[in-house]
């Protein structure tokens, strides 16, 4: 049975929801681990509780990063005006306007698929995880002797 456009629209934004919440590195997970239990055993026991720290959320992007952006959105003739590094609302309509055009969801915001369209991004944006190469090298050929 096909899916339904809705229902295919609601997963694809769940992995996208997903991809956005960056995973905490080993060394990260250590060491919040280590000033936990320091916090632990420098207070007393009142508090029992063994949440885990939630992983930070996805930052706002650098200045620099939206003057990027501005410019990109400039050279595809979205955007007038010099990039100022504010996301405003002109940023807001410029976006939208490359996106529709692109044949994307209008929605303003950045995400990986606008980017890599803009020449910004990842080419393996919202692409499954890479496959290994296949050897291409034999056995090494016998000598005639």
């Amino acid at each position: 049975m096909p899916m339904k456009k809705r229902t295919w629209l609601v997963c694809f934004g769940a992995v996208l929801l997903m991809s956005a919440v960056p995973a905490m590195s080993v060394a990260q997970t250590r060491a919040s681990s280590q000033s936990t239990a320091k916090k632990k055993t420098a207070t007393s026991s009142k508090s029992k509780s063994k949440r885990t720290p939630k992983p930070k959320s996805q930052m706002a992007p650098t200045a620099d990063r939206v003057r990027e952006i501005q410019s990109a959105l400039q050279q595809k003739g979205a955007y007038q005006g010099d990039p100022t590094g504010k996301w405003d609302d002109a940023t807001v309509t410029a976006m939208k306007t490359f996106q529709d055009k692109s044949g994307l969801s209008p929605t303003g915001k950045i995400d990986a698929l606008t980017l890599e369209k803009l020449g910004l991004g990842s080419e393996t944006a919202g692409k499954g995880a890479p496959v290994p190469a296949t050897s291409t090298i034999g056995p090494p050929p016998r000598s005639s002797q």
